[in-house]
């Protein structure tokens, strides 16, 4: 029996079969995906096989090819991976400057994932109703230059039902991942799609200005006719995974268009003479904010709380 996997509790697999079927699965025994080491061999968006037995309980044997997935370094566990979603046609990456604050590197970090798994991003800056005038030209400036490199981006406020018809319009006939870090609005954002939902929604702790985690597990929900939302736990930092040094300026588009005039064919843009990239930056050709993001992704380190000057 065929079916799509639309919710993954950690511990079983919720499967929709082809006729319409709710059934849960756990994996057999011995299933592991070849050549990935990941905390979670089958994610949200698998298609896969599954086999019932005399007692009722359905285990999943097979899964299908993947069209792609978008993968991060599992929070604790350096050697591995945590596949967030599989078969996607888009991720919609949800973002707040402030309240929290979701910062450039953590942004730049996604997209290059994205890039390296030829994932298309739409950008969502949410809360627009929270913002004074500082916060509200920043929003600008970072919009203008997401939207500048090719990345479409949305404003809106999930609270206030602000832009939401255009985000809703933009999710029919696809299956679109939502991610971003805890406190963002995703919950929100989704209640203001689709309101029978009604998800769990949470607090922002005053203190530390960051989110708390609302949803524990990652499900999909259909949205049209055959659109689905991915709806995620949130994130607090984007760990690359299985990425060389050599390929990490492909996925910044507009490093890699002027990396083809650098002086040498493995320049790294860090120090090499005659280096296109480094030339850009400096006469603010490419943001600064991206490029500290390409030389963190270089070093790997612990994203911080880090706010670009545009």
């Amino acid at each position: 029996m065929r079916g799509l996997v639309i919710k993954n509790t950690g511990s079983w697999y919720q499967v929709k079969t082809e006729d319409g079927q709710l059934i849960d699965c756990k994996i057999k025994g011995n299933f592991r995906l070849k050549g990935i080491r990941s905390t979670n061999p089958i994610a949200v968006g698998d298609y896969v096989k599954i086999i019932m037995n005399n007692e009722g309980t359905a285990f999943i044997s097979e899964i299908e090819d993947r069209k792609n997935y978008i993968i991060r370094r599992a929070s604790n566990l350096s050697k591995q991976s945590h596949i967030l979603a599989a078969n996607l046609d888009q991720c919609m990456l949800i973002i707040t400057i402030n309240y929290p604050e979701t910062s450039t590197i953590f942004i730049d970090r996604f997209l290059a994932t994205a890039e390296a798994y030829r994932i298309p991003v739409k950008l969502v800056f949410n809360k627009i109703d929270k913002y004074d005038e500082d916060n509200l030209r920043y929003l600008d400036a970072v919009i203008n230059l997401y939207t500048h490199i090719g990345y479409p981006c949305f404003k809106v406020s999930a609270l206030n039902h602000i832009g939401i018809d255009e985000i809703k319009k933009d999710l029919e006939g696809k299956v679109t991942l939502l991610s971003g870090n805890s406190g963002v609005g995703k919950s929100t954002l989704i209640n203001a799609i689709l309101p029978e939902k009604n998800l769990k929604t949470g607090e922002i702790s005053d203190y530390h200005n960051k989110g708390m985690h609302t949803t524990t597990f990652s499900e999909m929900f259909p949205i049209g006719k055959d659109g689905y939302i991915i709806d995620t736990p949130g994130i607090k930092g984007f760990g690359t995974f299985d990425m060389e040094e050599e390929e990490v300026g492909h996925y910044f588009k507009e490093i890699f268009e002027y990396s083809a005039n650098c002086k040498y064919g493995n320049c790294t843009h860090r120090h090499e003479p005659g280096c296109a990239v480094r030339e850009a930056v400096e006469k603010h050709l490419i943001s600064k904010s991206r490029y500290i993001s390409y030389l963190n992704m270089l070093e790997d380190k612990e994203e911080g709380k880090y706010r670009a000057a545009y």
